[in-house]
């Protein structure tokens, strides 16, 4: 029973350590960098690898700078549907449910930096990369986990329809014209 209800909630739980971690760690780069300022623990990593506060008002890695309403919707929508969809998930998904719960998480992570700021605070700085954050990182796990599950379960899926036998073929109809 207790399995169960793990399993079962596994996506808000995941889902509210995520927004957890998110916020906490961009208060934190909030409270001691000042914005454009970066941060490195060693000086030979800062051009791999840095903290650097910047605020985005676009999607995450800093696509669509100017489209911030339309993502605030659209991150509504997503955990609304996440929300109702996760009530859905048979038992023996847990990695649909992971996916979702990582989705989820990211997308309320960053809703809440829109709603309180009107922009999202980014700030991990990897190479040249786009700089993003814990709630970018987790929507882009999830998407990823999601978009490798529809496709092992596409494969899943026609493998059981190639090794299916034939249906049986009913006497009545043999000879007749279609």
């Amino acid at each position: 029973m207790l399995k169960k209800i793990v399993n079962q909630t596994l996506v808000y739980w995941l889902g509210a350590l995520v927004i957890f971690v998110d916020q906490v760690a961009k208060h934190l780069v909030r409270t001691r960098l000042a914005l454009n300022e970066s941060w490195s623990p060693f000086p030979w990593l800062a051009p791999y690898a840095r903290i650097l506060h910047i605020q985005n008002t676009g999607a995450a890695f800093g696509l669509f700078k100017e489209a911030g309403l339309l993502f605030t919707v659209i991150a509504v929508v997503v955990s609304v549907v996440i929300l109702y969809y996760a009530r859905q998930i048979p038992d023996g998904h847990g990695w649909m449910r992971l996916a979702l719960g990582l989705q989820l998480g990211g997308a309320i992570g960053n809703l809440i930096d829109r709603l309180i700021f009107g922009t999202v605070t980014d700030f991990v700085s990897v190479g040249t990369f786009a700089i993003f954050n814990v709630a970018d990182a987790s929507i882009s796990l999830g998407v990823a986990l999601l978009a490798l599950l529809m496709l092992v379960e596409s494969r899943a899926a026609r493998k059981r329809l190639a090794d299916a036998p034939p249906p049986p073929v009913d006497s009545a109809d043999v000879g007749q014209a279609s």
